[in-house]
């Protein structure tokens, strides 16, 4: 592990580590401010005691990063375009890591002190665009260069569209139970943990839906390890890059069989490319007579020329510790403006089949292999990290998600009802790749059980949340942009 910063100066690694530390606090502060959406409906319920239901939490938050893949995480590193990451010196990497980290560490917990379930994903996204357009203002370049326009439209539409989701499947799946689940033995589900003590003497729920209720808590903590956990190991993976490009642009452990993978995967695509020749046109050879509407430009530089020098570059190669400082960030720059010209390769409608099932193999298998990777250290510092955080801080929000969005107690139904649709609809986003906020999908989910079972929500809560849901985004967009041009200018 400790070979790969022998390339690096003392300053920094000294940066380096500190960036690293603070991203890992804001991992457990995530941990500890999100763990009420794991935990909050399985304590209120009395399904759990708190002290099990953390510790449960922690452990499935842990396994759900170890496990969770890295769509996700890719989906945060790419909110930077390429040329940006690349190009940016290691002053300016290690001042925009630290000033988004402090602008999110500064929202989450100034919310998390309040109790109010404000989402982690939103500030972590407010804050990278914030310093990516600081950054544009202190270079004078367009603003609309300097992030990555289409993944933070498909990202905010996700986050975006992802609680109203919560919110009525919840409620569509309550409005099922009290029709279809409600005859005499089964009508305990339908009652408050208050209820069911007064009448019957018994504190907890009955057995199949205490398990029920647990299950769906365990859903819920394992899918926001794999959600969340992964911003973290991508929010980890661009401090790296942007820090110390020339050592982790590129995964320096790859094998020779892997950096093979990735040269055959070039090497069928420029086959490919020949077959479609008027698919593919750079921004360069704009005198290029455009006869479809399919013809697009892509890259800034000529897709042949990056097929050309990655071919060159990886042929035969044992390792990557083989090439240069530059030639690993030419072989990153390369990868990635071959992987969009595959994305517009993939959109042509003249592709037959066969062609596109090779392509969409290649693209997802063996293109990227060597590039969107994490190290087991960071996937395991982070999975600690969650893990751990998720075990302290939790009561705050609690009280807010069990007893403030709704004018009546919760009933174990609704919360059976809300942690599923949560565990569901987050467990989808993780597998293709999209961060969306635990917080605001499982207290929508809780809006709308309150609102589907008549009781109503609590206006003054839904206001709260609803204000931070609106401000958590342009604050920190503000707030990072802020500090990043404020540090820039002194140091």
């Amino acid at each position: 592990m400790f070979s790969i910063f022998s390339e690096l100066d003392l300053v920094t690694i000294i940066f380096l580590f500190l960036a690293l530390g603070l991203v890992l606090f804001y991992e457990a502060v995530n941990g500890f401010h999100d763990t009420a959406n794991a935990v909050a409906t399985v304590i209120y319920t009395r399904a759990m005691t708190p002290y099990n239901a953390v510790i449960m939490a922690g452990i499935f938050n842990f396994l759900g990063v170890i496990l969770g893949g890295l769509s996700v995480a890719y989906a945060i590193v790419h909110l930077f375009p390429n040329e940006v990451l690349l190009n940016i010196g290691s002053k300016q990497g290690i001042l925009m890591m630290l000033s988004l980290l402090v602008a999110a560490l500064t929202w989450n917990l100034g919310t998390w002190y309040f109790g109010i379930p404000a989402s982690s994903s939103h500030t972590l996204i407010g804050s990278i665009v914030g310093v990516a357009l600081g950054n544009a203002i202190f270079e004078n370049t367009p603003m609309l260069e300097a992030i990555n326009i289409s993944k933070v439209t498909s990202i905010g539409l996700s986050l975006i569209i992802s609680p109203l989701v919560g919110m009525v499947l919840a409620g569509g799946l309550l409005f099922f139970l009290l029709k279809f689940w409600n005859t005499k033995k089964r009508r305990r589900i339908h009652m408050t943990p208050e209820e069911r003590e007064k009448k019957y003497r018994k504190k907890k729920p009955p057995f199949w839906t205490r398990i029920s209720l647990i299950g769906s808590a365990i859903g819920v903590s394992y899918v926001h390890g794999s959600n969340d956990g992964q911003k973290g190991i991508g929010l980890v993976m661009l401090a790296l890059i942007a820090i110390a490009p020339s050592v982790f642009v590129v995964n320096l452990s790859s094998d020779a069989y892997q950096i093979q993978r990735t040269h055959g995967a070039i090497y069928s695509f420029q086959d490919m490319v020949a077959r479609y020749p008027n698919v593919l046109i750079s921004k360069e050879h704009t005198d290029v007579t455009v006869t479809d509407n399919e013809t697009r430009f892509v890259c800034d530089i000529n897709p042949s020329e990056s097929i050309e020098l990655s071919l060159r570059l990886l042929d035969k190669l044992p390792s990557y510790t083989k090439l240069t400082s530059d030639e690993r960030i030419q072989v990153r720059r390369a990868l990635i403006c071959i992987d969009e010209s595959m994305k517009v390769l993939l959109s042509h409608s003249g592709l037959t089949d066969s062609d596109r099932t090779l392509l969409s193999k290649i693209k997802k298998e063996d293109l990227l292999i060597t590039i969107e990777y994490a190290p087991v250290w960071v996937i395991i510092s982070v999975a600690l990290a969650l893990g751990i955080g998720t075990m302290i801080g939790w009561r705050r929000v609690v009280v807010t998600i069990g007893e403030k969005i709704g004018k009546q107690g919760m009933t174990y139904a609704q919360g059976f009802s809300a942690q599923l649709t949560a565990a569901v609809s987050i467990g989808i986003a993780s597998q293709t790749g999209m961060p969306v906020s635990t917080t605001h999908v499982l207290s929508s989910a809780v809006a709308g059980t309150m609102i589907a079972g008549g009781g109503g929500v609590q206006s003054k809560t839904v206001k709260t949340i609803f204000m931070a849901w609106v401000l958590t985004l342009p604050v920190t967009v503000l707030l990072s942009g802020g500090l990043y041009l404020l540090a820039i200018n002194i140091f």
